[in-house]
């Protein structure tokens, strides 16, 4: 998988962590992922399709992180991951496609993006569309860890 391609999705994850939440995650290492089962809680999951390539992407987090998310961007204190927390997964993904869908327009590629699929609970699974290989990229914070997965085929 292009290093080029999957740089954008983490900066942009990055950016719209430390912008909209003001939480610094700290970027692990990337590993090649085999099975479908989420690491974390709750997952945003988005489509991307294009003339160069099609592909997913799906963000997992760890409840106490989402949760905390959700406190520092909307003020709002949430005690599970309910109907609200799912939407702000869902915006979240949203906003990282789209932050990734402009660095990477200015390379020349281009995609267009589905309505993002929210899922939860304790070993919940994630479909990527796509045949290619998933990578999985973890990001650590003091609130716990949010996952990135990325599955394109090109």
């Amino acid at each position: 998988m292009n290093v080029e391609f999957i740089n954008p999705f983490l900066t942009s994850l990055l950016n719209v962590m430390s912008t909209m939440a003001s939480m610094e995650l700290e970027p692990g290492k990337p590993a090649l992922k085999t099975d479908p089962i989420a690491k974390g809680d709750v997952s945003g999951l988005i489509g991307m399709v294009g003339p160069q390539t099609k592909g997913s992407l799906s963000i997992t987090f760890e409840r106490e992180l989402i949760l905390t998310t959700m406190q520092k961007m909307l003020g709002e204190e949430h005690e599970e991951i309910d109907d609200e927390v799912t939407d702000l997964v869902g915006e979240i993904t949203n906003m990282v496609t789209g932050g990734a869908k402009n660095i990477l327009s200015d390379k020349g590629y281009e995609f267009e993006m589905a309505t993002p699929m929210v899922v939860t609970g304790k070993d919940h699974t994630i479909s990527h569309k796509a045949k290619g290989k998933k990578i999985i990229m973890p990001f650590s914070s003091e609130f716990g860890t949010a996952f990135i997965e990325i599955c394109f085929e090109h």
